[in-house]
This record gives structure tokens, C-alpha cells and sequence, in this order.
């Protein structure tokens, strides 16, 4: 982990710290305001606003009225960049050696880092709108639902489909489209 994100992470850690952070994302306000805000003595708050300045998640406001004191505001920015820099770490370090085919073997390294990518708690996240990675997951979802080689009438096609993701039609139509799937009559059944 690098030092600026741990600068900025150790920063929000305390739960007042936080509180003051939040406060700041509401608008521009001076330490004054924000102690009378969030009832904490001003001098902690101070302590709190040179930590978050520290981090870079807060910064001086243009103007705050008539007051001569200095205004604080969040900087919306750099709190998307710890966010960017936390999922990215969590793709790089996520296993995809866990991921496995219809035989048990593990999937080749670029499909399970797509399936990584799209699956939480063995659920779909979304449908991907790139053909390859759809591609990629719908043939892997096919072989999670229909292991049997047997015709799947169309309300238990749903049904298993539903395990994964609410938008089962969209999953039944890109099975079919991308040859996974042949349907007849309501029926569906995999590819000779």
C-alpha cells in the first residue's frame, strides 16, 4: 500500500475526524462553525482539519461570508481517488485461481479475472456490455446452471438464472445469440 493512501486512510479512521470530513462536504466552514456543528471543542477540531489538510482531503474554501477565519471544504476529488486506489487494489489482489470450469479445472487467468470482475457472492453484479466479457460470463454461467444434457423448459431456464442475476431474459437471449444455447419451443438445451 502506498503512503499516500495510507496517510489518507489512517486520516478517516478516527470516527471524529470523520464526522469533521463529512461536515466539510456539506460546504465551506470555518473551524468555528464546524465545532459548533458537530458539538466537539474547537481546538479538536483544529487538530482534526490539519490531519484531513495533511492527507489532502480537505483544502481551503474560497470564501466564507463575513468571517476572517479560514474555510474548509472536502475535496470530493481526492476522496475518489482513495476509493480508485482501493478497488484497484482489490482487483490485483483478488484470487483468480478459484474460479473453475464445468470439468473442476481452473479457468485460464484472463476469464477469471473477468469472472472476478462481474460476480460478488456468487451473484451477478451486472451483464456485461462488452461482447468478449459477456461472452466470457454468460458461457460461465452456463455451466454453473445447465451442467445435465437435457432439454430446460423455459420457466426452470429462469429459475436457475435468477440465482445469479433478476435479468434473466437478457441472460436467456445472450446464451442463445452466442450459441451456448439452442432453444425450440420454449425448450432449451445445449449445443450438440
Amino acid at each position: 500500500m502506498d503512503h499516500d493512501l495510507l496517510v489518507a486512510l489512517k486520516a478517516l479512521a478516527d470516527p471524529n475526524r470523520l464526522r469533521v470530513a463529512g461536515a466539510c462536504a456539506a460546504g465551506p466552514r470555518t473551524a468555528a462553525q464546524l465545532a459548533a456543528d458537530l458539538r466537539l471543542p474547537e481546538p479538536a477540531v483544529r487538530r482534526h482539519l490539519e490531519r484531513l489538510l495533511a492527507a489532502g482531503l480537505v483544502g481551503a474554501a474560497p470564501d466564507v461570508g463575513s468571517s476572517p477565519d479560514i474555510g474548509y471544504e472536502l475535496r470530493i476529488e481526492a476522496l475518489h481517488a482513495v476509493g480508485r486506489r482501493l478497488g484497484a487494489m482489490e482487483a490485483v489482489d483478488a484470487p483468480i485461481s478459484d474460479v473453475t470450469g464445468p470439468d473442476g479445472a481452473p479457468l485460464p487467468p484472463d476469464e477469471a479475472k473477468v469472472i472476478h470482475g462481474f460476480l460478488r457472492n456468487d451473484r451477478l453484479t451486472t451483464i456485461p456490455s462488452q461482447e468478449k466479457k459477456r461472452l466470457i460470463v454468460v458461457r460461465y454461467l452456463r455451466d454453473r446452471c445447465f451442467t445435465e444434457d437435457r432439454p430446460y423448459p423455459e420457466k426452470e431456464v429462469n429459475q436457475r438464472l435468477a440465482l445469479f442475476h433478476p435479468d434473466v431474459a437478457t441472460l436467456r437471449r445472450a446464451m442463445v445469440d452466442d450459441g451456448l444455447m439452442v432453444r425450440a419451443n420454449g425448450i432449451y438445451r445445449r449445443p450438440a
